[in-house]
């Protein structure tokens, strides 16, 4: 089977190329996707002949580069697809192992509380809390068993994510990933991974690094897609912050 390993990439100087090296000993093709970089990574980037490379001309957001990769793949007639952040957090030797499980499921997602590894960095608080309320409303809703709502290293099936419709730009498209894949029926399964926090200052982007501004625009992504696929009498109003409607 074909598989494509893709890294959306935005701002990365510091970790692009030695995540690269390692990515690319462990996975024969290589997207990557530069969101409008402009600090000295595109021009590593287009130093390097390892990779295939997709260029936003600005920078549209962390999910909308993912959903790049998943165009890419379904039109180049890949298998599976691989995503893996570029930031340290992921360790490129476990994609073979997500590639073997994804085998057997639509969706291999990794989770960074469902077993501790000796080493694992301990979580930023307000991520934290914000990542295990999230998660335990998405499986409330969805029925769904999940332990970690936010993890970027995962692997889809290609075929499944012709199932799926995904609009949200920014760092809630999981949210969204997740109501769409519960209404297709998708076969979900987590893979524990290492729990790494290499810049915990890392920016969300403007507003959203405010703890609960981001928790509020994360409940009102989950109401809209979940109102898209009609799952909207699930969501009672008890489970809004105040102010989302």
């Amino acid at each position: 089977m074909r598989s494509l390993t893709a890294l959306p990439v935005f701002n990365e100087v510091r970790y692009v190329d030695d995540i690269l090296d390692q990515v690319t000993r462990y996975s024969s093709e290589v997207l990557v996707i530069d969101d409008g970089s402009t600090d000295g990574t595109t021009e590593l980037l287009d130093a390097r002949n390892d990779i295939l490379l997709v260029r936003h001309n600005r920078n549209r957001g962390y999910g909308a580069a993912l959903h790049t990769a998943f165009q890419f793949a379904q039109q180049q007639d890949y298998d599976l697809l691989v995503t893996i952040d570029c930031d340290g957090q992921h360790q490129p030797q476990r994609i073979p192992d997500f590639i073997q499980h994804c085998g057997r499921s639509d969706i291999v997602s990794g989770s960074r509380y469902l077993r501790e590894f000796a080493g694992d960095s301990p979580p930023p608080e307000a991520r934290w809390q914000i990542n295990r309320e999230i998660t335990q409303q998405l499986n409330e809703l969805l029925g769904l068993s999940l332990t970690d709502a936010f993890c970027g290293f995962k692997a889809y099936r290609v075929e499944a994510l012709g199932q799926l419709s995904l609009s949200e730009p920014g760092y809630a498209m999981p949210l969204e990933l997740w109501v769409q894949a519960a209404a297709a029926g998708l076969e979900i399964i987590e893979l524990p991974v290492p729990r790494i926090y290499l810049d915990e200052t890392r920016s969300f982007g403007g507003s959203l690094d405010d703890a609960d501004t981001r928790l509020q625009h994360y409940y009102q992504v989950l109401w809209q897609s979940m109102r898209a696929v009609g799952f909207s009498e699930r969501f009672e109003p008890r489970l809004l912050c105040e102010g989302v409607s």
